[in-house]
């Protein structure tokens, strides 16, 4: 694990893969850092990126990581609600910082539920280049502000958590930022969740990977 440390001095773990000239913050579920996000940011590092997946909980508590029974989602939501947005920015900027000193000459960022809504409001705040989000349930509540860099939104058509009207809403809102949707199911891109959904996985990564390209 590489260690951060955040501007109010809050050291904290992230995940570390690759190391290309860029790079990608990758933002975890509520479920921490755990096997699954590892694997994403190995597999942006197999694009070519340098990744690093922050560990957003260590202001909880250090080394949570769970795994996606019901029992792991209660605690994960506890977790999540611990949270201020000031102090989640915070360690998305020393991340993005951190990939700079490496050599990182642009900084993308792309998260999965909470980190889907972390996405988008350091796309608002934090010093990225880019930004790709996927179905962040919080990204309704902050409709009314804009990103500052360019950035994409990938939403479940089947997801209870997050209705289609607010998605609706939300590109309506944006019409710059480009929005998909599938015919899936919240947590659709994780291989180790029941809702699971390989052919919008595959299109929405293909899709992530694109835009990354183009703007970073």
């Amino acid at each position: 694990m590489t260690k951060l440390t955040a501007a109010d001095g809050h050291s904290f773990d992230a995940y570390e893969a690759g190391d290309g000239t860029k790079g990608i913050i990758v933002v975890q579920e509520i479920f921490g850092v755990n096997s699954h996000i590892r694997s994403v940011a190995d597999r942006v590092a197999e694009a070519g990126y340098r990744a690093i997946a922050p560990a957003f909980f260590d202001r909880i508590e250090p080394g949570i990581e769970l795994g996606y029974e019901a029992e792991d989602l209660g605690t994960g939501v506890g977790y999540a609600g611990k949270l201020n947005w000031d102090d989640t920015m915070a360690d998305v900027t020393a991340a993005a910082e951190y990939l700079r000193a490496q050599g990182c000459t642009k900084v993308g960022i792309t998260g999965f539920c909470w980190g889907g809504s972390t996405t988008w409001l350091a796309a608002v705040k934090a010093p990225v280049d880019a930004a790709v989000g996927y179905y962040g349930g919080g990204i309704y509540g902050m409709n009314d502000q804009t990103p500052a860099v360019p950035t994409m939104l990938h939403f479940g058509e089947l997801d209870a958590y997050i209705p289609m009207s607010q998605v609706e809403e939300i590109k309506a809102a944006h019409p710059d930022v480009p929005v998909y949707t599938y015919d899936a199911d919240h947590g659709f891109h994780c291989d180790q969740r029941g809702s699971y959904n390989n052919e919008a996985a595959v299109s929405a990564w293909s899709r992530t990977l694109e835009f990354f390209s183009q703007h970073l």
